[in-house]
Parts: structure tokens; C-alpha cells; sequence
């Protein structure tokens, strides 16, 4: 069975690859000026990536594809239908356009010989504490539920940003492309907007900023000025972010959504726009500093999380689907190093 979900992720992904060749060539001929022509010539395309997740039965491939596909592509396909986005660069190769199109990646516009990645020992060390903590799910009966509930927060953490960074990291080694990173440090916030603006999966930040933030602030500033306009704008990015959300928890549980996590994101949104108030107001007179505000920020993040974002993923069995792919993976492993193993001492 195991084989057979892989051989259709991979079918699947050959599919994506062979649409992102169709929507290269879209953008390459003069026939679909950008505009709604190359709208109406990409949206089957759109369709497509919305329906491919709903074929995949593991919750990690589910999850990154609906993740990488559903949402960021299709947000880049609609910046690059207008002549928009990371898409529309005319030097872009057709290796770098699907790489950028169906990857969480994104260019450095000013690359520098600093490396923005995590350093090789604290990427080991993230991962050494991520396989520390599936070992304490052994003993969930003797763990009291607010502490487990912690360990989820740090689980969702450790797991995001080990796949993005593997998935970035690849692709920088494949095509030789100076990217930016993905996590920036969340646990060191100071403040949500700091956490969901600078450090928080700052690939779908910089796909929200095009397709959502300047959309809306664009359109509030023709009624309300600029400086104001921030707000609306702000608080519309929590929105479509929330929705895109559910949408991935759905194709993860196969629920109808019962609303929480667009309830999570709209709650920060409000949040968010009101700590931008209050800074404009306060943050001279009285600044917070950081030992306070960090655990305050984190804490919220966290509070909030367990409360409305965590309660969804749980009830649709995501905990124990994830620990079964885990145990899978875990003697694809030990199979294959006891097989290389026995290789060497036969020679």
C-alpha cells in the first residue's frame, strides 16, 4: 500500500511538472498577453492544483502539496497571469520557473556570501530534538494535556521547517540559486507582527504581501488615505490567510471545516491591527523589552494555537496518521542501512 500512495504522489507530481511546462510556454508567446487572455489559459491549470491534493492519502505529501501547489503556486500563477510576481522575470529558464512555481522558495534579490540558511548543527540539532520529541509520544498517558499541547506547537514547528529547508536546500544545490530563508527564528518574536511579518513561514508572506496585503491596501487608500489603509490591509491578509488554511486542513482530514482555524487567523488579524495601533500610540512613551515581550508573544502564539488552530488537526486523526508515516519511514530506513551493512561485510 505504502508503494502504491508513492507511485501516485509521484504520478501526480509529473503532472504538476508537465502543467507548469504548459504555463511556461503561456507566458513565452505573444498569443496570451498577460491580463485576463493569460487568466482564462492558466485557470484549468489553477483548477488542476486545487483537485490534486484530494488524490493523496499520507498527511505529509497532502500537506506539502496543498501547501506548495494549491496555494502558493496558484497565488503565483495569478500574480504571473498580470505580468506579476517571481514568475514574470523574462531571464527565467524553464528548470527555475517550475522550481519556483510548485517549490516554497524564494530568490534573493541581493544575494551576499553570508549563508541564510541554518547552519549544518542547527539543522542536526532540530532534527535531533524532532525525533526526541515523536519518542515522548509513547508516553502521551503520562503527560498532562497543556503540556502536550505545547509539544505540538513545537512539532508543527520542527516539521515545517525541516521539510522547507530540505526542499530549499535541494534546490539550491540542483540549480545554483542564492534563496532566502523560510523560518527566521519564531520563538525570538517580539511582537506578532514580528512573528507573522519577519519570522513566521515567510514563504507564505511573500506570497500573501502581491496577491493579498497591497491588493487591499491599494484599493482602502482610494477611501481611507494611505497611512490608514494599512490597517484594512493588514487585517484582509489574516482573512485570505485563514481561508487558505482551512482549505489545506481539509484536504488533510476530508472535513467539513468547523470555521476554528479561519476563527485562529482572524482573531491575530484583529490582534495584529491593533498592536500596530498601539505602537504608533505608545511605543516611544512606554517600549516593552524584549525578555518581557518575547514570552508574551510566543505565549499568545501558542495559547491561541491549542485553543483554536490544534483542536481541528487532532480530531481528524493527523497525530496518529503522522506517527504511522513515521514508523514506516523509520523501517524504510533501518531496512535499507541493516541492507547496506550487510553489503560491506560480504565484500
Amino acid at each position: 500500500m505504502a508503494s502504491e500512495g508513492i507511485n501516485k504522489f509521484i504520478k501526480l507530481w509529473l503532472c504538476i511538472i508537465i502543467s507548469l511546462c504548459y504555463c511556461y510556454s503561456i507566458g513565452r508567446t505573444k498569443k496570451t498577453p498577460k491580463g485576463l487572455v493569460r487568466l482564462l489559459c492558466l485557470l484549468p491549470v489553477m483548477c488542476l492544483f486545487l483537485a490534486i491534493p484530494l488524490n493523496i492519502s499520507s498527511i505529509h505529501f497532502a500537506g506539502t502539496t496543498a501547501f506548495s501547489i494549491s496555494w502558493l503556486a496558484n497565488f503565483k500563477l495569478l500574480l504571473f497571469a498580470f505580468g506579476k510576481g517571481p514568475l514574470s522575470s523574462p531571464s527565467l529558464s524553464l528548470p527555475r520557473f517550475i522550481a519556483i512555481a510548485c517549490f516554497p522558495i524564494k530568490i534573493q534579490q541581493h544575494p551576499s556570501h553570508l549563508n541564510v540558511y541554518q547552519t549544518p548543527t542547527n539543522y542536526a540539532i532540530k532534527v535531533l530534538l524532532f525525533a526526541l520529541l515523536l519518542s515522548v509520544y509513547d508516553y502521551t498517558h503520562h503527560i498532562h494535556p497543556t503540556i502536550l499541547l505545547v509539544l505540538y506547537c513545537f512539532h508543527v514547528y520542527f516539521c515545517l521547517e525541516i521539510i522547507l529547508v530540505t526542499v530549499a536546500t535541494l534546490t539550491r544545490a540542483l540549480l545554483g540559486l542564492e534563496l532566502e530563508k523560510q523560518f527566521n527564528e519564531p520563538y525570538l518574536s517580539t511582537s506578532l507582527q514580528d512573528f507573522w511579518g519577519k519570522r513566521w513561514n515567510l514563504m507564505a508572506t511573500s506570497v500573501l504581501r502581491p496577491t493579498a496585503y497591497e491588493p487591499v491596501r491599494n484599493t482602502a487608500a482610494r477611501f481611507i488615505g494611505r497611512k490608514r489603509a494599512l490597517l484594512p490591509a493588514v487585517f484582509g491578509t489574516f482573512v485570505v490567510s485563514g481561508i487558505m488554511h482551512e482549505l489545506i486542513f481539509y484536504y488533510l482530514g476530508r472535513v467539513w471545516p468547523t470555521w476554528e482555524v479561519m476563527r485562529f487567523f482572524l482573531l491575530h488579524g484583529v490582534c495584529v491591527t491593533a498592536e500596530i495601533v498601539l505602537k504608533n500610540a505608545f511605543a516611544d512613551k512606554w517600549p516593552l523589552p524584549r525578555e518581557v515581550s518575547t514570552p508574551l508573544t510566543v505565549g499568545f502564539v501558542m495559547i491561541t494555537g491549542n485553543w483554536l488552530f490544534f483542536p481541528p488537526l487532532l480530531r481528524c486523526g493527523a497525530k496518529e496518521r503522522a506517527l504511522e508515516e513515521y514508523a514506516v519511514l523509520g523501517a524504510f530506513i533501518k531496512n535499507v542501512t541493516t541492507l547496506t551493512f550487510s553489503s560491506f561485510q560480504s565484500h
